[in-house]
């Protein structure tokens, strides 16, 4: 499927996905011979995981490191716990300051 699509199925703009590329959220696309980046399904399930991730307090380098780590089979609960406690702490000390 093309950006446009994917960015209509994820509910991104098609400036979120190219980011997301640059950034490292998405692996590098396919390209058709004339150019045009070509995704899988599981590109619009990655965007979708990736900012449901940061809606829960993840910052974008630590939902990167988090998908990157999924992405090696080095992903357990136990592994990940440490990175939802520093969200917590960070929401913590955000609401103490108020």
């Amino acid at each position: 499927m093309k950006i446009g699509q994917v960015a209509d199925l994820a509910e991104v703009s098609i400036d979120t996905v190219r980011f997301y590329e640059r950034r490292g959220v998405l692996p590098v696309p396919e390209r058709t011979p004339s150019g045009y980046r070509t995704y899988t399904a599981a590109t619009v399930e990655r965007i979708r995981l990736a900012r449901r991730l940061q809606q829960l307090g993840l910052t974008l380098d630590e939902v990167i490191d988090a998908l990157h780590a999924t992405d090696h089979d080095a992903i357990t609960c136990t592994s990940e716990r440490w990175r939802m406690q520093a969200v917590i702490d960070r929401i913590d000390t955000k609401i103490a300051e108020l």
